[in-house]
């Protein structure tokens, strides 16, 4: 029970300290990758972190350690134990490394084919109005079944895969305890051991690969939170923090546009190139052009929404990258 609480508030403490950082991250992913990614994943990564450490997987990897004491033991009550234990375990763990190398594929296919749907989902939902009007709704409805399906394959797939060799795991335990009884009724037999030591061995074995089990049934949680650490990575990798800069006076006397350029976020195409002009306090300037021509973007890179390619923003002399009481 305690150590429950404490993985709770562990996963709690990990979640206050990055949550800052996910919610910054969550509000400049559509200025870095326009349309390329799902809003709120990173918050669902960090609720899939915060779950598994407050459950009960990381108690198998606190456990682990203590395993080669208990084989240990099993050798100072009779070499023929301690060798039938360890052999076990070693059966036991190469079934664990083989369960995550049989199910990393599909569950990393499972958990790209889900954000596809989601995505797909997603924008059917903003943009209901526009497929009823143009009659696309059936043709999108079609591209969403066919990601569920493959979602669907590649969740029931890691499912059979991982649930198997599971139940391979706790057979492969039972079976084992049972082989060093009867190793320990032989040794009984032959004036080798005592019940004691019987009762003690199996006890011991049990305790022993206990954690080898525990972690083959948790493995699903371990699988996604791992995934989910490895995307939040190279998010925040991605999305550094800014760099402190210098606090400025409020702009007042004019606004500087010099050899700006402008590419949409994660994009090489140049929307506006080299576009300069000055305005003085009180002056006004008028862009006209034909529908994507370039003037939603200039105002988008003059505001500091985008961030140019080249080219500069100055107020009252001072970049626009630059920090504005």
């Amino acid at each position: 029970m305690s150590r429950g609480r404490i993985l709770v508030r562990i996963g709690s403490f990990i979640d206050e300290k990055l949550s800052p950082r996910i919610y910054d991250a969550v509000a400049k992913l559509p200025l870095k990758v326009q349309g390329k990614a799902d809003g709120i994943q990173p918050v669902r990564d960090l609720d899939q972190i915060r779950s598994f450490m407050s459950g009960a997987g990381p108690t198998a990897l606190f456990d682990m350690p203590w395993m080669p004491l208990y084989l240990g033991i099993c050798f100072v009550f009779h070499p023929w134990i301690g060798l039938t234990a360890v052999a076990g375990a070693t059966a036991l763990v190469s079934l664990t490394l083989w369960t995550e190398v049989l199910t990393r594929a599909p569950a990393r296919a499972a958990a790209e084919a889900n954000a596809r749907r989601l995505s797909l989902a997603e924008a059917t939902r903003r943009n209901a109005e526009v497929l009823q009007a143009m009659g696309m709704r059936g043709r999108l409805a079609a591209a969403w079944r066919n990601a569920n399906a493959k979602f669907l394959a590649s969740s029931q797939s890691t499912a059979d895969v991982g649930g198997g060799l599971g139940s391979a795991s706790r057979v492969l335990r039972m079976l084992l305890q049972s082989i060093v009884l009867a190793v320990g009724a032989y040794l009984a037999i032959k004036q080798e051991a005592t019940s004691g030591i019987i009762i003690a061995s199996s006890i011991l074995v049990s305790r022993a690969l206990a954690p080898v089990e525990l972690a083959i049934a948790n493995r699903k949680g371990f699988v996604a939170a791992r995934q989910s650490r490895r995307r939040l990575s190279d998010l925040l990798h991605l999305l550094n923090q800014e760099e402190p800069t210098m606090a400025l006076p409020p702009p007042r006397q004019s606004l500087s546009v010099e050899a700006l350029s402008i590419a949409p976020p994660g994009q090489q195409r140049i929307i506006v190139q080299d576009a300069s002009f000055t305005l003085r306090s009180g002056q006004g300037l008028g862009v006209i052009g034909p529908s994507a021509s370039g003037k939603s973007s200039m105002a988008r890179g003059i505001v500091g929404v985008w961030a140019p390619t080249r080219g500069k923003v100055r107020l009252d002399g001072a970049a626009l990258d630059a920090r504005y009481n």
